[in-house]
């Protein structure tokens, strides 16, 4: 593989070359990737891992197939993007459930009864989901792209924001098992047609009130996709393939600030978020990246520089992805940016960044350095090593609870033409698994991690979560024009864990923007509660801490985001899920499932 050239600036200004640097660091940092590699080779011999994932979808349950676009070509954009999913607990029963997004076809004529449509699967606790879709009132046809989770009028049930190439929705919890449409209601809906792409729910004025940001990917009339015999193609490596991003026009990003009384105002030009002008904007995610109190957001996008909007502290926002060094790759260069996962990988106290990215270049790891900027620490971490994918939902997982986040990346090409092609890339790819070595390297093991990894899918949205409460990472994914996979985790509760829901009574029920401290020993870890995120999906709101051989944790500490108060937790017992009221303290307990 080929990879761009390196520069690197000195102290003192100087401009040092890949080659020169490599000289001047050798010795130190093959010193350190060896002892961490050796650790690893010790501890996984090669072929063999304590943990595998497993797809178990369909014996789950999981059986009405994602429709997206053509199977053997794409003449539009829009077939080829795709869309994501969520693990939500819609019935507050401490089960993960999932609603799973769907699309469409081009001049499709469907049969009555017979068009694809969203699905919204209950967990039945023993492994398998019961589809429930009917009854919930939430099937649409329609060209369903991202999904946000979180109670926007804090009732104590989760609410769903949908967005869609078309109109996006917002479905109301009832709390019985169905859900309202109350776009009109709440003042979300828009005349115009736009595709809205993935979207965020966050307190950004710490009013305790959710707030909603949405990205729209691009300016897309349907008029304008030309029948299916004028096709005008573009060329990739030669081949006819569909156009876009570039050469179209990309929109505008959405702010909307929640009144308190059910409805939303746009403030998006109020804000300042609309200074960034259009973007082909994708996955926002929204995290105090500075340490500050006060919800960021970063957003992924395609074919040109990524967004990272600082907080002002007083309803606006200001744009410093540029001098913050997370907007390019180390070279300056615009990149096809999808998903993001965010986590603190090295346990410094600093929220770092995973941006995934198109083929024939690597994704980002921007590593937080803890005073307002970051750096791409992609070849330096052992994550540089793949390019040849087309990289969509990604996410942080500890799969093996050894208390470090590891990391998932989830892959899909957006050219079915190019099979059988000699590009040395094909339209279904395996996934991908990084296991964190510590000091800040990773690993690639993905042969070792089992048939749910290498299997091969053209996937694109992934949701991570604990879905059969048996204290392990697991992880759903949406996979073009097929089933989708439900990986089960198998040997990750091997070593210990501890599980946070957290409620807010103060701040917005759901408690995003929570913080959450986990102490054992002399390790630190942390998270926060965060709506969206991978690609355009939904995860686990539970916070997910692995502990090693740690029995007990010796200190949880939880910041509140409304009045940053804090409430700690001592000599508390591993391999538990426990549930934590603001104000009240820990308020349930459950064990794992041993089924």
């Amino acid at each position: 593989m080929n990879f761009p050239r390196r520069r690197f600036l000195s102290s003192s200004g100087i401009l040092f070359g890949t080659a020169l640097l490599d000289a001047l660091t050798a010795p130190l940092w093959k010193w350190k990737q060896s002892i961490f590699l050796d650790t690893a080779s010790a501890a996984i011999p090669a072929g063999t891992s304590p943990v595998t994932f497993v797809d178990v979808g369909r014996e789950a349950g999981l059986n009405i197939p994602n429709v997206w676009g053509g199977v053997t070509h794409k003449r539009s954009i829009v077939e080829a993007k795709g869309s994501g999913l969520a693990f939500f607990d819609y019935d507050n029963d401490g089960w993960l459930d999932i609603y799973l997004t769907n699309g469409n076809r081009l001049d499709a004529q469907w049969p009555a009864g017979k068009a694809p449509t969203s699905q919204l699967y209950k967990n039945n606790r023993d492994g398998t989901f019961t589809n429930v879709t009917e009854k919930s009132q939430l099937a649409r046809t329609g060209w369903q792209t991202g999904v946000c989770v979180g109670d926007y009028d804090n009732d104590g049930w989760d609410d769903l924001f949908c967005c869609f190439w078309g109109h996006n929705i917002l479905f109301h919890n009832n709390g019985d098992g169905t859900f309202s449409d109350v776009t009109q209601k709440t003042g979300l809906s828009q005349e115009q047609v736009r595709w809205g792409a993935g979207c965020t729910w966050l307190d950004y004025d710490r009013d305790g009130r959710l707030d909603l940001f949405v990205c729209n990917y691009m300016k897309l009339d349907p008029a304008s996709i030309h029948p299916e015999n004028e096709t005008k193609y573009c060329q990739w490596k030669g081949i006819p393939v569909m156009c876009g991003p570039r050469g179209l026009v990309g929109d505008t990003n959405i702010l909307y600030h929640n009144n308190g009384d059910g409805t939303f105002t746009d403030v998006s030009e109020k804000s300042g978020i609309l200074k960034t002008g259009p973007r082909f904007s994708i996955t926002p995610v929204s995290y105090d990246f500075d340490n500050d109190g006060w919800p960021d957001i970063y957003i992924a996008v395609d074919s040109q520089p990524s967004i990272l909007f600082k907080n002002n502290h007083d309803g606006t926002f200001t744009d410093v992805a540029v001098i913050a060094g997370c907007a390019y790759d180390e070279n300056g260069h615009e990149q096809a940016g999808m998903g993001v996962a965010v986590a603190d990988y090295d346990c410094d106290g600093w929220l770092d960044i995973f941006k995934t990215n198109f083929a024939d270049d690597t994704c980002n790891l921007y590593h937080n350095n803890g005073d307002g900027t970051f750096s791409d620490v992609t070849f330096a971490s052992g994550v540089g090593i793949n390019n040849q994918y087309v990289a969509w939902g990604c996410g942080f997982i500890d799969f093996d609870n050894d208390g470090w986040a590891d990391l998932m990346q989830i892959n899909g090409h957006v050219y079915p033409e190019i099979d059988g092609q000699q590009l040395g890339q094909t339209f279904k790819n395996p996934r991908l698994v990084y296991k964190n070595m510590g000091a800040g390297l990773f690993k690639d093991v993905s042969p070792e991690m089992g048939p749910g990894i290498s299997e091969r899918f053209s996937s694109r949205g992934a949701a991570f979560g604990d879905y059969d409460n048996d204290g392990d990472m697991d992880a759903l994914i949406l996979n073009l024009n097929d089933l989708p996979s439900l990986l089960r985790n198998h040997g990750g509760n091997r070593q210990n864990w501890i599980k946070i829901k957290l409620v807010g009574t103060v701040c917005n029920r759901t408690a995003i923007g929570a913080r959450v401290r986990v102490v054992t020993g002399k390790h630190a870890q942390m998270d926060e509660v965060h709506s969206g995120t991978s690609v355009m999906s939904q995860s686990d709101l539970r916070l997910h801490f692995g502990v090693g051989r740690a029995t007990t944790i010796d200190l949880i500490e939880v910041k509140w985001p409304t009045t940053q108060k804090l409430e700690r937790f001592t000599q508390v017992a591993a391999n538990q899920i426990l549930t934590i009221r603001e104000g009240s303290g820990i308020v349930g307990s459950v064990k794992p499932n041993t089924k």
